[in-house]
């Protein structure tokens, strides 16, 4: 099952699964996302999604199956190498600083995958990752938050920095897990400018419970169920899908 994008595919799947011991998580995955594109990844808890994460960022090697990032196999790569790469992602738990400020965080994240990542000295205020740091925060909304410690930080602020940090270092490629989860309606409504105004030639893949948060933010969408692909098409598509109504909105609500 292929999206619209099929040649020079910024990802791409082939016959991945993944098993712990009798359970097989993901079964026979087959995916292709071109460069730039948005791909939503629906359904509900226990469907494989997260697991399908954790292949591709390296977190667990898949049990069977190959992963090619920008053409080069990479399925045997620690997570690192991936990163260095241009392969980013985020969590549904948020992995920040809690005791830093917003703009230290973004700093720190720009240093990571920097190639003076090891340095010590003191940045300067011209210091290029410095810039980076304080655009990536205006880009998220959060330049009146630049000074504040990120434990004070609302939920959806929070999330709004891990979105910062996962733009550092110029990503070709970002997996955002649930980054809706928590948020309030108006906090939705800034999540989906965000994602939006990102640069266009940076894709992503989105998985995500609010469909309607999902279906804006996505050129185009897969359906999983019980660790397989169970539909692909335009978010149009699949809104109108009398399956997937059946099996995602009519049943439990995901």
């Amino acid at each position: 099952m292929n999206g619209p994008n099929e040649s020079a595919n910024a990802l791409e799947l082939r016959g991945m699964s993944k098993s712990f011991g009798a359970l097989a998580a993901l079964s026979d995955i087959e995916l292709s996302v071109g460069p730039g594109e948005r791909r939503a990844v629906l359904g509900s808890n226990g469907a494989g999604k997260t697991t399908l994460f954790n292949c591709i960022t390296g977190d667990f090697p898949p049990s069977e199956g190959s992963i090619r990032f920008f053409g080069e196999d990479i399925t045997r790569f620690p997570p690192h190498e991936r990163i260095r790469r241009g392969l980013r992602r985020t969590y549904q738990i948020s992995l920040l600083f809690t005791g830093l400020s917003v703009i230290d965080n973004v700093y720190l994240s720009c240093l990571g995958v920097s190639r003076g990542r090891f340095s010590f000295l003191r940045p300067r205020r011209n210091d290029a990752l410095v810039s980076s740091a304080e655009e990536l925060t205006q880009r998220v909304n959060l330049w009146d938050e630049r000074d504040t410690i990120v434990s004070d930080l609302s939920y959806g602020q929070q999330r709004q920095l891990e979105i910062a940090m996962a733009l550092s270092g110029a990503p070709r490629f970002i997996l955002f897990d649930e980054p809706a989860a928590g948020l309030s309606p108006t906090e939705r409504r800034e999540l989906v400018e965000i994602l939006t105004n990102l640069p266009s030639h940076m894709g992503y893949i989105i998985i995500e419970h609010d469909m309607d948060v999902a279906l804006r933010v996505s050129d185009y969408v897969t359906m999983m169920h019980n660790g397989r692909i169970f539909k692909e098409g335009k978010p149009a598509e699949i809104e109108e899908d009398p399956e997937v109504q059946a099996l995602y909105l009519g049943g439990d609500g995901h």
